[in-house]
């Protein structure tokens, strides 16, 4: 009894010693160290964090200090990126009750320990999950797997972009957010497809896959940090699957990555086993779990 008592008082110690505080804009330095930090662990978080101006006014860091920072909670486009660093002790941010009845949250997302300890705090304030999908946080920093880069089939061709492309780049990308992006329930809008496409296109690095004149295949990047990048989007029509297609093309895209210097990050679903399967057999490994959850 005497040991559980005490293992209370340390933590309410620890509660108490510790405070969430806004980040003004004069000062957001100090979560940028913070985050570069961990780079690998949260590009997402990160990536937000350096391009998007809504995410101003909207950061949060734990710590008795500005020096002495414990964790991060950004905000950015109705979605709450946990950097909590797995510590399941993390005391309840006090200003979330009042956050939360004003701005809309869509989603939380992070490595999958920080947020389950959101969304217990968010259950407390009356706010339920209506999904949740669990990934591998896998990465790659050396070469990619040599037997990959010699994968698919006869005649596939490589290749960036064309402006000739759009409408079939456009397939592949409305294919791929109603497989692997939207929520269930959720309603596939044609426009904002579009508008995702032509900011991928315009800002993000891609690669096309092409087999005998037809543009089968796509990757791209989905975000970048100062050592990291992400990839995202990838995927391959149906009709050409199993063919080593996503293989060769996620090989030969991280390569090019790879060669500015920067590792790579990505996050599968654990249930997707087919591409797990691709990103092991290009060399990427398993760094951590990771979680995406809807509100």
């Amino acid at each position: 009894m005497a040991f559980h008592k005490g293992c209370n008082m340390k933590r309410r110690l620890f509660d108490t010693s510790l405070r969430w505080r806004k980040i003004p804009n004069e000062k957001r330095f100090i979560a940028e160290s913070f985050l570069r930090a961990r780079e690998k662990l949260c590009v997402t978080a990160y990536a937000r964090f350096l391009n998007d101006n809504e995410s101003r006014g909207h950061v949060w860091y734990l710590g008795e200090s500005e020096h002495s920072i414990t964790a991060l909670l950004v905000h950015c486009r109705q979605c709450l990126f946990p950097v909590f660093n797995k510590n399941p002790d993390i005391p309840g941010p006090r200003f979330l009750s009042r956050f939360l009845g004003k701005i809309p949250i869509h989603a939380i997302q992070g490595l999958r320990e920080d947020v389950e300890l959101l969304e217990t705090l968010m259950k407390a304030q009356g706010y339920f999950a209506a999904e949740r999908n669990d990934y591998e946080l896998m990465s790659l920093d050396d070469a990619p797997a040599a037997d990959a880069l010699r994968a698919g089939p006869a005649g596939l061709v490589l290749r960036s972009p064309e402006s000739g492309d759009t409408e079939y780049l456009y397939e592949l990308q409305s294919a791929y957010e109603q497989e692997e992006v939207l929520p269930k329930n959720s309603e596939f809008n044609p426009a904002a497809c579009r508008m995702n496409l032509e900011h991928i296109l315009s800002s993000q690095q891609t690669l096309v896959a092409e087999l005998n004149g037809r543009v089968v295949g796509k990757i791209n990047t989905s975000a970048e940090t100062f050592t990291r990048y992400q990839i995202g989007g990838v995927y391959v029509r149906p009709d050409c699957r199993g063919r080593g297609i996503a293989l060769k093309m996620t090989a030969i895209f991280a390569r090019n990555l790879l060669s500015d210097g920067k590792g790579i990050t990505l996050f599968v679903k654990k249930r997707n086993s087919a591409a797990r399967a691709v990103y092991q057999k290009a060399g990427f490994t398993v760094h951590a779990d990771y979680r995406i959850c809807y509100y």
